[in-house]
């Protein structure tokens, strides 16, 4: 759906809506409970540019290219197991909240999912 750099390889976003062929077991779960959404499958921020504000930038601009493409939830998930405190706290400066959560792979991680309604 939506792909962004930001420098020579610094960051990046890759995003799918609910018609991808994806069979990604979060992806999927979401699929099973929206009936339209933008799907983050990864934000990756080089360990060199990490704490400039990159991906914060990135989900600004996804934000904004998905209201004008009339869709109005961004959903995402982050890992439990092994856990990832911090991107709990990033998501929910970004006004993201839990919507469920799983175990997957065989039980060898876990994840909480997240959405963020873009309507006011």
């Amino acid at each position: 759906f939506y792909t962004r750099r930001i420098g020579d390889l610094e960051a990046f976003i890759m995003t799918f809506d609910q018609d991808a062929r994806y069979d990604s077991p979060n992806f999927l779960w979401f699929r099973e409970r929206y009936e339209r959404f933008v799907y983050v499958d990864r934000v990756v921020v080089a360990a060199h540019a990490r704490g400039r504000g990159h991906a914060r930038r990135l989900y600004q601009d996804l934000f904004g290219h998905v209201e004008r493409a009339g869709y109005n939830l961004v959903t995402c998930e982050v890992n439990t197991d092994p856990p990832n405190p911090a991107s709990d706290v990033f998501h929910a400066a970004l006004g993201f909240t839990e919507a469920g959560d799983a175990v997957i792979h065989g039980g060898k991680k876990a994840v909480r999912y997240y959405v963020r309604s873009l309507q006011a």
